[in-house]
């Protein structure tokens, strides 16, 4: 696919979506994971993207850290495409993407070596006591508790201080109170972030505006007032009877 040209207005954008469209391999093409899909979100804006499972919400934020290229149409991150872009993303996903043979401590400082971090040493330590792994810093990531590993995947995603924080189902794993220090890390970060998750309630606390999926299409999108996760269970329900 070649490069789309970003809308002028996609430069002062934090992430933009222009008619993005997605199949995976193999896919029947009237039913793709993504259909025509326009979304801006504006810096420091928190968006939780919801729906049924299958809706594309995985897809949605793979495309956008620049993991798998859209079918059609094109992405943005402050006009730059995400491929280009890799240093300003922070991408937390069900599945840590650690190195399992590494322990916690070595596994934040290659990210935040990678990245480019300042006084790398420093940054790991810090991140590892804001999630409560200082005393784990030196085990081996295979012999950390599920909801551990999920909280040095939450420090590596945070570590380089990302301008735009692409969270899909970052809550697996993790017990009520990970969770709240989850939030509290994602409040602190000032970042733009795109939150898709199946705790609503959660999602509608952190979030100020949310954008409902179905079959890989927008189907539902709530911009302003405080966001009722009642509502929006009644869309994503809604969302799952027409899918």
């Amino acid at each position: 696919m070649s490069e789309a040209a970003p809308p002028p207005e996609a430069a002062s954008q934090a992430l933009r979506l222009q008619a993005v469209s997605a199949h995976y391999q193999g896919q029947s093409v009237t039913k793709p994971a993504l259909a025509d899909v326009t979304l801006a979100v504006q810096p420091g804006e928190r968006v939780l993207i919801a729906g049924p499972n299958g809706a594309g919400k995985s897809t949605l934020l793979r495309i956008a850290a620049g993991l798998m290229r859209p079918s059609a149409g094109g992405v943005w991150l402050h006009g730059v495409e995400p491929r280009r872009a890799r240093q300003v993303i922070g991408y937390l996903a069900h599945a840590t993407l650690l190195y399992d043979e590494l322990t916690a401590q070595e596994n934040l400082l290659f990210a935040a070596t990678l990245y480019g971090v300042p006084e790398p040493g420093a940054r790991v330590e810090t991140m590892l006591r804001q999630v409560g792994l200082s005393s784990r810093a030196d085990s081996r990531v295979d012999t950390l508790s599920r909801g551990q590993q999920q909280r040095v995947a939450l420090a590596r995603a945070l570590v380089h201080r990302p301008a735009v924080l692409l969270l899909d189902e970052p809550d697996t794993g993790l017990d009520a109170a990970a969770f709240d220090l989850l939030e509290e890390l994602v409040r602190d970060a000032e970042s733009t972030v795109l939150l898709a998750t199946h705790d609503l309630q959660a999602g509608a606390r952190l979030c100020q505006r949310t954008v409902v999926l179905t079959d890989g299409r927008v189907s539902h999108h709530a911009t302003s007032g405080p966001l009722d996760a009642r509502d929006i269970e009644r869309h994503v329900r809604g969302a799952a009877a027409s899918a």
